[in-house]
């Protein structure tokens, strides 16, 4: 029972924004599954719960208090009221997509939902498409630590020995796409 409470409380805060590892957790209660210790349909209720209470806190956060303090406070990090603008339109065409595949991306999880609640996205588009992808990937996450059982560690291994090779591969493309898109809305 403390293992699911414990669970529950890491993924919302994690997603909220405190650092925490939310991958390697999901991974270890997969292996936790596969030796018996959790059941899988608990685990990834409990995870999904969890992912869902955390973005819903974020989407309030940043629908209530996110640009109002981002006007105020911005300016002192650099960010300028046509950021915000480009924010926002980038959400209006792609907000569905980035709630889904979001949670896949260390950092750009945390930031997600509060983008979405700033950017005054539908309540409603929001729940289908920050669930769906929470759902998405609490089973991903525990079904690879299920399946890796003892290995479950050797994702991480992998992914320390290829990640910086698989970001240098992604950071172009990804800045491709947002220069075409920039340039893209400067034209309209």
């Amino acid at each position: 029972m403390y293992g699911y409470i414990a669970l529950f409380l890491s993924l919302v805060l994690g997603i909220v924004g405190l650092p925490i590892p939310d991958e390697v957790i999901m991974t270890y209660v997969g292996f936790l599954v596969s030796k018996g210790r959790l059941m899988f349909a608990g685990a990834l209720l409990v995870s999904f719960l969890g992912s869902v209470v955390g973005m819903s806190i974020s989407y309030a956060l940043g629908r209530y208090f996110g640009l109002g303090w981002l006007l105020k406070y911005g300016k002192r990090v650099g960010i300028r009221r046509r950021h915000l603008r480009t924010v926002q339109s980038w959400y209006a065409k792609y907000g569905p997509f980035v709630l889904v595949i979001g949670y896949f991306i260390p950092g750009i999880r945390h930031v997600t939902a509060f983008s979405a609640g700033m950017s005054r996205m539908r309540l409603a588009s929001f729940v289908l498409y920050a669930y769906t992808g929470g759902m998405i990937w609490a089973f991903t996450f525990i079904s690879l630590g299920r399946l890796l059982g003892e290995h479950w560690e050797l994702l991480f291994e992998f992914l320390h020995h290829y990640g910086k090779w698989i970001l240098i591969g992604a950071l172009p493309i990804a800045g491709l796409f947002f220069w075409i898109r920039l340039r893209q809305l400067r034209k309209d």
